[in-house]
């Protein structure tokens, strides 16, 4: 999902226009979840990037997207660029503590 996204409307208070950015990246994320993995794969894992426009996008983990997202509604922005790319992730295991 490559998208620029407005995070006013006219018709919507700004509290209710986040939720709805932040449902439809929710619903983007469990479309992907839903397909299935390729061999040797664990799980879905996503590469994100957001920012005022494209050019300024700046790579973010996808627990923090909506704290940046919110962080650009709050410095006054009107809209955000949000790029969220399925990957597939292998776990890694844990190294054992040295005791």
């Amino acid at each position: 999902m490559k998208k620029q996204i407005p995070l006013t409307h006219p018709k919507k208070q700004p509290a209710r226009q986040m939720d709805a950015v932040k449902a439809e990246i929710n619903k983007y994320l469990k479309r992907e979840r839903r397909k299935p993995l390729p061999e040797g794969v664990d799980f879905w894992d996503f590469k994100c990037r957001c920012g005022a426009d494209e050019a300024a996008a700046e790579p973010v983990h996808l627990a923090e997207l909506s704290k940046r997202i919110e962080a650009i509604q709050a410095e006054g922005g009107l809209e955000c660029y949000v790029e969220v790319l399925a990957k597939p992730g292998k776990r890694m295991k844990k190294s054992e503590p040295s005791s």
